[in-house]
C-alpha cells in the first residue's frame, strides 16, 4: 500500500478516532495533543451533516494527506436462497489529514524515551531517535473533516466511485461493488490495486484481495502472537512498540507459512494495537507473515497510560464485535483462529463459536512464557474453563509452533475430504 505522504493507511470501521484517555495537563503528550486538536471550526460543523453536506470539498494533494485502508473483498451471500452471489463488494476506507498540521515530535519522544529508559540511550542512537519520531507522528496529525475523493478500480471497465465526505473524525468508510463476477472476471484471490484520482505523480493507492464465500480463512492475534510486544508490562509496551526493530516470535513465521500453503486461506490479522500504528505493524506483517487485512483498535490516546489502556481494556468486546464483522462477509468459510495466553483470545474465540455454530473449526493458543507474571494466566484451567462448550478435537494450547503442525496436518486433511 502507497499513501500521498506519509505512507500508511489505517483500520476499519473507524468511529471515534480522537477519544481522550487519562489525559493530565502537564504531560507533555497530552500538550502536543491538545494543541493540535482544532481542526478548522467550519469544516467540522459541516462534517456534521453526513452524506449530505453542502460544505463538502475535494482532498488535494497539496493541501491534504489520505491513507487508504488495504482490504478484502467478498460476495454477499443469502443463506435462504441457492441464488448464487453474483457481485464483489468491499468496505473501503480513508482516513484524510491535512498536510501542513504534523507537530514537532520532539516533546513526545523525549517523553516516551524517559517512560522507557531510553533517555540518556536515544541520545546517542539516532535509529532508536528515528524509530520513535516516525512511529509516534501518526498520533499527531490533524484531521480533516468535510472532504471527498474518488477511487479509481481497474476492472475490465475502469469503475470510478465517488467516496465521502469525511466524517468529524476525517474519516470516510463506504461499501461499494467493485466488480460483476461474470463481467469483470475477477476470481477468488486476484488483488488489485485501487487508487484514487487526481493526486499527481505520488500515487495513493490500497490493495484489495478477493475472496470468494467458501473456503479458509485465518483470524490471527498480532501481539505477542506472531510479535514480541510484551503487552503485560506497561515499560515493555512502549519499549517494543516505539524503540525497538520489531521481532517476529521464533517459529510463528514458519508455522504460517506452512499454514497457508496447507489451507489456501484468506488472511485477517485482529489487534487490539491503535489504528495509529498501522503503517508500523502493515510493514512488520509484510515482511514476515503471509499477506492479509489488518483490523486494528478504534482507539486513539493522549497520554502514555491511554496507550497502555488501548492495548488491555475490553479486548475480549472488542475482538468479538470485530469477529462478527468479518462473519458477516465470510458467514460460509471455515475460520482458523490463532491467539495467544496473555489477553482474552480464548475466551473472545469460544464466544464467537458459541454465537455462530459451525463456523470456527478449530482454535490455535500460544502459550506464552517469556512474559512475567503469566503463571496464572497459563493454568490448564485456564483454558479448559474458556473452552467448556468447545470440542476437544477443535482447540489445542502449546508453548512451542512447532507442537501446531500436526493441529494443522488435520484441517488439511478435512480440507483434502470435502
Amino acid at each position: 500500500m502507497t499513501s500521498h505522504k506519509p505512507h500508511g493507511t489505517v483500520p476499519s470501521p473507524i468511529k471515534e478516532i480522537h477519544k481522550e484517555a487519562g489525559v493530565h495537563s502537564k504531560s507533555p503528550i497530552s500538550a502536543i495533543s491538545t494543541e493540535r486538536r482544532g481542526s478548522s471550526f467550519s469544516r467540522f460543523i459541516a462534517s456534521l451533516f453526513g452524506s449530505k453536506n453542502p460544505l463538502a470539498q475535494p482532498a488535494s494533494p497539496r493541501n491534504n494527506t489520505v491513507w487508504l485502508l488495504d482490504n478484502t473483498a467478498y460476495q454477499p451471500v443469502n443463506d435462504s436462497t441457492d441464488e448464487k452471489p453474483t457481485h464483489w463488494h468491499a468496505e473501503v476506507v480513508a482516513c484524510i489529514f491535512e498536510s501542513e498540521s504534523r507537530e514537532d515530535v520532539g516533546k513526545l519522544v523525549a517523553s516516551i524515551a524517559d517512560h522507557i529508559g531510553l533517555d540518556g540511550e536515544v541520545g546517542a542512537d539516532a535509529e532508536a531517535r528515528h524509530r520513535i519520531e516516525q512511529r509516534v507522528q501518526p498520533f499527531l496529525n490533524q484531521i480533516s473533516p468535510s472532504r471527498t475523493v474518488t477511487l479509481q478500480v481497474p476492472v475490465s471497465r475502469t469503475q470510478s466511485h465517488g467516496l465521502g465526505p469525511s466524517d468529524r473524525h476525517g474519516i470516510i468508510s463506504q461499501t461499494i461493488d467493485m466488480g460483476d463476477v461474470s463481467v469483470d472476471g475477477i476470481r477468488d484471490g486476484t488483488v488489485l490495486r485501487p487508487r484514487l484520482r487526481d493526486f499527481g505523480d505520488e500515487a495513493v493507492v490500497m490493495s484489495t484481495r478477493f475472496a470468494a464465500p467458501e473456503g479458509w480463512l485465518v483470524i490471527s492475534d498480532i501481539d505477542d502472537t506472531i510479535k514480541h510486544t510484551m503487552t503485560l508490562e506497561p515499560t515493555g509496551v512502549m519499549r517494543t512498540t516505539f524503540a525497538d526493530v520489531p521481532r517476529p516470535v521464533a517459529g510463528m513465521p514458519e508455522l504460517y507459512k506452512y499454514v497457508d500453503r496447507e489451507l489456501n486461506p484468506t488472511w485477517f490479522y485482529l489487534s487490539a494495537s491503535p489504528y495509529n500504528l498501522y503503517p508500523f505493524l502493515h510493514d512488520f506483517v509484510d515482511e514476515h507473515y503471509c499477506p492479509g487485512t489488518l483490523v486494528l483498535r478504534d482507539y486513539s490516546w493522549m497520554d502514555i497510560t491511554g496507550l497502555i489502556k488501548s492495548f488491555t481494556e475490553k479486548t475480549q468486546e472488542y475482538k468479538t464485535e470485530r469477529m462478527e464483522r468479518i462473519h458477516r462477509w465470510f458467514p460460509r468459510r471455515k475460520v482458523l483462529c490463532i491467539g495467544d495466553s496473555t489477553q482474552k483470545d480464548p475466551e473472545a474465540y469460544a464466544e464467537i463459536y458459541a454465537r455462530y455454530p459451525g463456523w470456527i473449526h478449530a482454535i490455535v493458543i500460544r502459550k506464552v512464557t517469556d512474559v512475567a507474571h503469566m503463571e496464572e494466566k497459563n493454568l490448564p484451567e485456564r483454558f479448559e474453563e474458556a473452552f467448556k462448550d468447545v470440542p476437544s478435537h477443535l482447540w489445542t494450547v502449546a508453548e512451542d509452533p512447532k507442537e501446531f503442525y500436526d493441529f494443522v496436518d488435520g484441517l488439511g486433511m478435512e480440507e483434502q475430504a470435502l
